[in-house]
């Protein structure tokens, strides 16, 4: 251990420049994203260059009151999460220090003290180890040792590290431990390996994967208007752009609520403390609506505030995603929500400006692209390393949902530009649906998704069959963008020449697209019935008012006029459907299908009559 100790090389500072500090005396036996420690305050820093005669490190802590010439320690490792049970339900800041035990150790000042020393994870803690392999069993890379039953919800899979690979010689039995003690032993050709139930993975190295599968599956949000005209798939890549108060949050929210990933990583990224605090405190208040036990239970919380050090705001997104890959790796599907990437762009423009490099566009480093695909390409669906018990082992996915604040809502800005250069699917947050109180305010007309062509099959396989309407999923979706977009056009000839001067087919177009955008995309996500929809529900809904459009352009085209449509009772229904209508109930939608169909037939006989006489 001595030995050990002495050959842990130290420098000593030579400059202090803000968060950054030059160190002398460690350039010769230094990697680049090795830690160091300044060792009178137990302050951590990350090199990020290599000169000569010196290194440049950046502090995941406050530099104040710093000296000259303290002693700094080269940890001789970079930045590496700790991955064990413990993790679920648990708050980390940045570097993966447990605020909670922060906040005791701090004295409850409301601050965090500097240069804590604590473990990510608990050493005394028990937990319960169930082994699924036995002596003599040949292992490989990423194969199940044994489970642990880490919340009710969620089943910890102790897996094989990463580089690991030989005869199991030793395994316990069945029985409480913590996360470092021996709980089994590898032999492959050199010697033999003692392992715990404890690793450690480094936060900018991607965990390795045997290969990546085309998504064929989509990330059920509850969210019609996402569902719908712009679907996520499991293992996909999402930016939510929007200014101040066009709720990026409550998005967050419902999807760590609502979307059917087995387990949530929520990164908080430089946004307001109070505004943290009131997703910890929701999340901890918030019943999963699956399994009625606390949402808790299946999310991993990152905080790091904007009053919190900038190089750990840059560290939290990566420490996020490598947690994230963990638990993938256990063939579960992650959703990685990251709000916000614009607070993670500017921590990267303020270390860039001191450390005096060329800054590109608004002050941001010209290596913002590489940084922002290195976040948004560790997503994806892969086949993992090693054997599998079973068909949904051998598969795991990690989603990223960013969001991202461009100032002012110019989403012509670098992080915005930048960010949908990588990203599969763009959910465009638009101020003016926010005021006029048009929730979730994703604009039609900005957003897109790529995704469609690969799920549409999924939603083939579970379509609702209507005789009356010959509309799959994927149609549906080509008719609802159709309408949007004629109406779009149709309100600026209006505002020249008024709604009542225009042919019925045209005023029918804005009707529809009026029950389009009030009944089916604004959604109450408090409310009861309307927080979630699930994709039976959803298809019936659609198809409802396509039905409505098919049937009444029939009308109109055989003379009949717009305001004797508008007269059906059954309208009230089909705009109050998805407040009224829960997702198990589907016979009401068809109850008021059969209500809407039977007007059309009476209008059409009274029609009939009429012309008789």
């Amino acid at each position: 251990m001595t030995s050990e100790i002495e050959d842990i090389k130290s420098g000593y500072i030579s400059a202090i420049n803000g968060s950054l500090i030059e160190v002398k005396g460690l350039e010769d036996k230094i990697k680049l994203h090795d830690l160091i420690k300044i060792s009178s305050y137990n302050i951590l820093g990350e090199i990020i260059q290599i000169y000569s005669d010196h290194v440049i490190a950046q502090c995941y802590e406050n530099t104040s009151n710093l000296r000259l010439n303290e002693k700094v320690t080269n940890m001789k490792e970079p930045l590496s999460m700790e991955l064990a049970p413990g993790l679920i339900s648990s708050v980390f800041d940045g570097i993966q220090r447990p605020l909670d035990q922060a906040y005791r150790i701090s004295g409850k000042k409301g601050f965090l003290s500097r240069g804590l020393d604590i473990p990510s994870l608990s050493r005394t803690k028990k937990w319960h180890f169930k082994p699924k392999r036995k002596i003599g069993d040949e292992v490989l890379t990423g194969d199940v040792i044994g489970t642990v039953q880490e919340t009710p919800l969620i089943e910890h899979r102790i897996i094989l590290p990463v580089g690991y690979s030989g005869i199991l010689t030793f395994i316990v039995d069945e029985g409480d431990y913590t996360i470092i003690d021996e709980i089994y032993k590898i032999k492959d050709k050199k010697k033999e390996k003692s392992l715990t139930m404890l690793q450690k993975w480094p936060v900018t190295t991607n965990r390795p994967f045997e290969s990546r599968i085309i998504p064929k599956e989509p990330l059920i949000t509850g969210i019609r208007i996402i569902d719908l005209l712009f679907p996520i798939a499991k293992g996909g890549t999402v930016a939510v752009p929007g200014g101040f108060g066009t709720g990026k949050t409550v998005i967050q929210q419902s999807l760590a609520k609502w979307c059917d990933a087995d387990l949530i990583v929520f990164v908080g990224c430089g946004e307001r403390g109070n505004e943290i605090a009131d997703v910890l405190k929701q999340f901890s208040e918030i019943i999963d609506p699956k399994s009625q036990r606390p949402l808790i239970e299946r999310i991993i919380l990152i905080a790091n505030t904007s009053n919190m050090p900038v190089s750990a705001r840059e560290a939290s997104i990566f420490s996020g995603v490598t947690i994230a890959e963990y638990y993938r790796d256990m063939g579960y599907d992650v959703a990685l929500l990251a709000d916000s990437t614009s607070r993670w762009a500017e921590s990267l423009r303020e270390i860039s400006g001191l450390l005096e490099e060329m800054p590109a566009e608004e002050g941001y480093p010209a290596y913002l692209p590489s940084k922002i695909s290195s976040f948004y390409e560790r997503a994806g669906i892969v086949k993992l390393l090693g054997h599998s018990e079973s068909e949904e082992e051998k598969f795991g996915s990690v989603s990223i949902i960013g969001s991202v604040s461009p100032p002012a809502g110019d989403f012509s800005e670098p992080v915005t530009a930048t960010t949908k250069r990588f990203v599969q699917a763009f959910w465009a947050l638009d101020a003016r649906l926010a005021y006029s109180k048009h929730y979730p305010a994703i604009n039609w007309i900005n957003s897109y998704s790529n995704y469609p062509e690969y799920l549409s099959d999924w939603w083939f396989e579970r379509d609702i069959d209507w005789p009356e309407i010959d509309s799959d999923w994927d149609q549906c979706r080509a008719q609802i963008n159709e309408i949007l977009s004629q109406e779009q056009n149709l309100l600026n000839i209006v505002q020249l020449i008024g709604e009542e001067n225009l042919p019925e087919e045209q005023q029918l177009i804005l009707f529809i697209g009026k029950i389009i955008r009030e009944s089916f995309l604004i959604q109450n996500a408090f409310d009861d019935i309307d927080n979630y929809t699930d994709p039976k529900k959803l298809l019936g809904e659609i198809k409802l008012i396509i039905l409505l459009y098919k049937q009444a352009g029939e009308l109109i085209r055989q003379g009949f006029i717009l305001d004797e449509i508008k007269s059906f009772s059954s309208l009230n229904d089909i705009l109050r459907l998805s407040q009224t209508v829960p997702n198990n109930e589907f016979f009401q939608i068809l109850n008021i299908k059969q209500s809407l169909l039977h007007e059309i037939e009476s209008l059409k006989l009274i029609h009939g009559v009429r012309g008789r006489e």
